[in-house]
């Protein structure tokens, strides 16, 4: 493997801006997947998470059922126990007793009381549960549907451009090892600082690409020179000269027509 410290200046250059027309093919194919990895993640959350919320609801439901059963058989026992204490009011000895039992027949028709007061409160939260059950398995079920659909729109995006990012990856990894790191470090800051990702550009028409301001004559001499590494003064990205530009695109697309 050739030497860092060994390359010279345009071949460093030559180098940035192969890894520059890789890593933008990249951005291409990255950008046609779009937001649709962030899409089906985001469903698959909504998913579980509704899923977990209609398990809830359903164990909610048994819970409440199981209470009005425990309420029922209360009531129940209340009614044995009123039955109970009014026989034994017919066989009191005196007033005290029979009042005394008298207080427990009333105790036991107020805990009847709540009781029914309890299941009908009851009840009322099973319906407005299962309302909420039928609307989350709704939700539920259309979420599923969306998710299947972007889920294979993903893949399909993914069958069509996998081998050709693994192959641009791969010969992303292979210009960078012939990079040193100031300059790849210098390159991967400004190409974050732009939202095209373009750190390495190359003059048109007097100016760097996509820049409206004038590169001065014996600055762009300079960079024709391919003696050192020249930044454009208003943006901060890397500039080559326009032939050197047009000679490494033509042999990146030759590269990238036999993926």
């Amino acid at each position: 493997m050739t030497n860092i410290k060994e390359l010279s200046v345009e071949e460093k250059l030559r180098a940035l801006y192969d890894l520059q027309l890789v890593d933008s093919r990249i951005d291409e194919i990255r950008n046609v997947r779009g937001e649709l990895p962030l899409e089906v993640e985001d469903l698959e959350d909504e998913v579980a998470g509704l899923s977990t919320r209609l398990e809830k609801l359903k164990a909610d439901l048994d819970n409440i059922q199981a209470e009005i059963k425990d309420k029922d058989a209360a009531i129940e026992e209340h009614k044995a126990n009123i039955k109970k204490y009014s026989e034994q009011q017919k066989s009191v000895r005196n007033n005290r007793e029979f009042n005394a039992l008298a207080k427990e027949v009333e105790f036991q028709e107020l805990e009847i009381e709540l009781a029914q007061k309890q299941i009908k409160e009851r009840k009322a939260s099973i319906e407005h549960k299962k309302e909420v059950l039928v609307q989350t398995e709704d939700r539920l079920q259309t979420r599923e549907v969306h998710l299947k659909h972007k889920k294979a729109e993903l893949n399909d995006i993914m069958n069509e451009t996998e081998r050709e990012e693994n192959y641009l990856t791969e010969q992303s990894a292979n210009f960078r090892k012939l990079i040193e790191e100031r300059l790849l470090l210098a390159y991967d800051r400004i190409r974050t600082n732009f939202k095209n990702g373009l750190a390495v550009v190359s003059i048109e028409r007097g100016a760097s690409a996509g820049s409206f301001f004038t590169i001065p004559p014996q600055v762009q001499m300079e960079i024709a020179s391919r003696k050192k590494i020249i930044t454009d003064e208003h943006s901060g990205r890397i500039l080559v000269d326009h032939v050197l530009a047009e000679e490494e695109r033509e042999k990146m697309e030759n590269v990238f027509k036999k993926i």
